[in-house]
């Protein structure tokens, strides 16, 4: 009889079966996670890092920093408080010249200024330009090297024409001789007259030492001390003959009163108050110029002209101060050269 497969029967699994599967395949999900490996970082793709590097557009279009005041140290500190305690935020840099100076914000500008001219204001400045200490030095020796010398060789009757081929004459000034304008400043008529010269040309060189590098102006006061004689002669327009290095000095006192003046604080009361150090130094020009022999006009040009070199130098180089530095010697050529070329001319 024929042989017949029984089907195979495919029996459904019981609900215990079934909770008993899915339990086992939850256990085994975990040991997958726990397969990976996380040690090494993830490395971005290169357009993200493209992204991060380069920097956005509102970062490049941000304006730099304005500043807002400069001064010292006190002053740059009292005015951080004031900005501080308005909340606004800045920074201090120093300068290469030496003050400090006050940066925020371009938005930040107005407020910054309106609040430090606030306190400005209300509290206005006492001791700005303090008096200098007063000490000695040996700087304008090398000034008053040139008339010392030549007024001793004249002196010494070694150059017989030295006396008057060096001499101011008014006439020969303006016919031509404009040498005598310069050699005119080294020659004395005595020993009197050269220390009294270099007695009060040493002082105001002291004093002017104290504001800035005597080499910076000293060639200036010279070039102005010549021009003086230069307008004497024109002034007269006769026989008068002079000599002497008191328009120098008298250039050197006008040269200082400006410097003073300028130095001067704004915040002072009073116009006389402001104008004090012109006026006193008018009132001495007038005490050392006026005298026996005494060339009047050559002080009153030499003193106008020595007003005018006051303007020549910064006032923040004379604020601040200014260092000696190796260009300074082409100053102090410069003037030695001035009187040889004169003298080189005159004999």
């Amino acid at each position: 009889m024929p042989h017949f497969m029984s089907p195979m029967i495919r029996r459904r699994p019981s609900a215990e079966e079934s909770r008993s599967a899915s339990a086992n395949q939850e256990s085994a999900q975990p040991s997958i996670v726990q397969s990976i490996d996380f040690s090494q970082p993830t490395q971005p793709s290169t357009e993200q890092s493209a992204e991060q590097s380069a920097p956005s557009k509102e970062q490049q279009q941000i304006p730099p920093d304005v500043r807002v005041s400069e001064g010292g140290f006190r002053q740059i500190r009292d005015e951080s408080l004031v900005l501080l305690s308005q909340g606004i935020t800045h920074r201090i840099e120093r300068s290469e010249e030496g003050p400090f100076q006050i940066f925020v914000e371009p938005e930040k500008r107005r407020m910054a200024q309106f609040q430090i001219r606030l306190y400005h204001h209300e509290n206005p400045p006492r001791d700005e330009n303090p008096p200098l200490p007063l000490k000695l030095t040996l700087h304008p020796l090398w000034v008053l090297a040139i008339p010392i010398i030549c007024t001793l060789l004249d002196f010494s009757d070694i150059s017989v024409q030295m006396h008057n081929s060096g001499i101011a004459d008014a006439s020969k000034i303006l016919r031509g001789e404009w040498w005598r304008t310069i050699t005119a400043m080294t020659l004395h008529a005595d020993s009197r007259h050269l220390g009294s010269n270099l007695v009060s040309g040493f002082l105001a060189l002291s004093l002017l030492h104290y504001r800035i590098p005597l080499a910076k102006l000293v060639p200036f006061l010279a070039v102005a001390s010549a021009v003086a004689n230069f307008f004497v002669a024109l002034t007269v327009q006769t026989s008068f003959r002079s000599l002497g290095f008191s328009g120098f000095v008298f250039a050197t006192i006008g040269c200082l009163a400006v410097i003073e003046f300028r130095l001067m604080p704004r915040e002072t009361h009073g116009m006389l108050r402001r104008f004090a150090p012109l006026c006193g130094a008018a009132s001495l020009a007038v005490f050392l110029g006026l005298g026996e022999n005494a060339d009047i006009l050559g002080h009153f040009y030499g003193f106008i002209a020595g007003l005018l070199c006051g303007f020549i130098p910064t006032k923040k180089t004379l604020r601040w101060g200014a260092p000696t530095t190796a260009a300074d010697i082409f100053g102090v050529l410069a003037y030695y050269a001035l009187f040889a070329v004169g003298w080189a001319l005159a004999i």
